[in-house]
């Protein structure tokens, strides 16, 4: 029986691996056993998806990146061209390490920018945005727009995309609308929520 998703001839799909109805892989990309890809995903040229990665459905990664054994990608998830992620925090060539990998989990609808790095064994949350370049070495909070090296905290962005401009907080609560697309939010220290979830 034929898949129900596209690979590129020149992608090598290796067995046990499952990929979900409607995902295309492209050039020269690398899918390995134990791996597990959602629906409607779109794996750009020259990826790998290292054993037993889990990925979820409409899930976007572009060309130049590997997924490393560890990884959870949620659903909606966004890898910028060439983004970087490892899993091991002190890598020797003659160290056998299999045994330390660390899990980095990337929630759904989170952004992550083109040739940014995510050192291993963070979260990064729900709909984050990681920026181009931005190295990250701690947990991301959901919303949180991250950038520099290291990435700091630089506010916090709606689903859409769009920056938030949280107003004076009344208590220890602030709130913010969209200019976009029109949500509203409220802030808690660092953690931001959409009103009405």
């Amino acid at each position: 029986m034929d898949a129900d998703y596209f690979a590129h001839e020149s992608a090598c799909i290796d067995e046990g691996c499952t990929i979900g109805a409607g995902t295309r892989i492209w050039h020269f990309s690398h899918i390995m056993p134990g791996s597990t890809i959602g629906r409607k995903c779109n794996i750009g040229q020259n990826v790998v998806v290292s054993p037993d990665c889990v990925i979820g459905d409409n899930v976007k990664i572009q060309n130049n990146v590997s997924i490393y054994t560890g990884v959870i990608l949620e659903d909606d998830v966004f890898c910028g061209p060439s983004m970087v992620f490892t899993n091991v925090i002190n890598p020797r060539s003659h160290v056998e390490r299999k045994n330390e990998y660390r899990k980095t989990l990337v929630k759904k609808g989170a952004t992550i920018g083109a040739n940014s790095t995510i050192v291993c064994g963070y979260t990064l949350g729900r709909y984050c945005f990681i920026g181009a370049g931005a190295v990250v070495t701690r947990d991301v909070p959901d919303f949180g727009l991250v950038v520099g090296n290291p990435g700091r905290l630089r506010g916090y962005v709606c689903m859409c995309g769009d920056k938030l401009a949280f107003g004076e907080p009344q208590g220890d609560t602030a709130t913010a609308e969209c200019s976009a697309c029109g949500r509203h939010f409220q802030k808690q220290a660092d953690n931001v929520t959409e009103l009405g979830e």
